[in-house]
């Protein structure tokens, strides 16, 4: 269980090269760029995409915003959880970072000690982009979009063979999926409960404006006409 890609041969180690190989031929502002991306700048944006989608369901409202707030609150613990479900799996596989292994490979990240399978960077991505999707398809497909790319990004920076990023992503589906309904049906009555509260019910769903009185003899003000010409 050490290594689970001994030679060349194996489709696995192929892929390795072909994907990184890319980093050899492409200039050298690019592969920093990639590397940034990879390491740091796609776990960023999924971390950004989650809170543009709760205010997204926070403005819309609806009698489903403290559902998909939950839903919200989920994903980061999911993908808490599945980092943490990974330590023993790492331990028990033992595999280290392909370049141990492996010669001529451009090495985006070096320094990095621990073992390879399987990705953190892809477990964390994906968990969050399919609890964004439990919560919000559109937002979902986003963050799942992010995932992958994630994944080819460890590839590319030489610090992951293929199979580490798909046992990444199939960890990270797994515990988002599997354990959602439990979660969701802890979570969902305190986001409810945070909905009905005066002070932080804005979390979940954005203050209506107050109707305004209208005085005989006053114009109404041009929201609530706005609102009768819809209507």
């Amino acid at each position: 269980m050490a290594v689970l890609a001994e030679s060349g041969s194996n489709p696995d180690v192929d892929l390795l090269y072909d994907i990184n190989g890319l980093a050899k031929d492409a200039p050298h502002w690019f592969d920093r760029v990639m590397e940034f991306v990879g390491e740091y700048g796609l776990v960023l944006a999924m971390v950004l995409l989650v809170l543009w989608c709760w205010w997204s369901v926070r403005r819309r409202g609806g009698e489903d915003a403290a559902s998909s707030v939950a839903a919200l609150v989920w994903a980061p613990l999911a993908a808490g959880i599945a980092v943490l479900v990974n330590v023993p799996i790492r331990g028990f596989v033992q595999r280290p970072r392909p370049f141990v292994d492996h010669q001529g490979l451009d090495v985006l990240v070096p320094g990095k000690t621990d073992f390879s399978f399987v990705s953190d960077h892809a477990t964390i991505t994906m968990a969050l982009g399919v609890g964004l999707f439990i919560a919000n398809r559109r937002f979902g497909i986003a963050g799942i979009g992010l995932a992958l790319l994630e994944g080819f990004c460890r590839v590319y920076m030489g610090v992951h063979y293929p199979t580490d990023v798909v046992g990444g992503f199939a960890l990270g589906t797994a515990v988002a999926l599997l354990l959602s309904p439990l979660a969701m049906a802890l979570l969902t009555p305190l986001t409810r409960a945070v909905e009905r509260s005066p002070r932080a019910g804005w979390i979940v769903r954005r203050r209506s404006t107050p109707d305004v009185p209208i005085v005989p003899g006053t114009r109404r003000p041009v929201e609530s006409e706005e609102r009768d010409l819809a209507a």
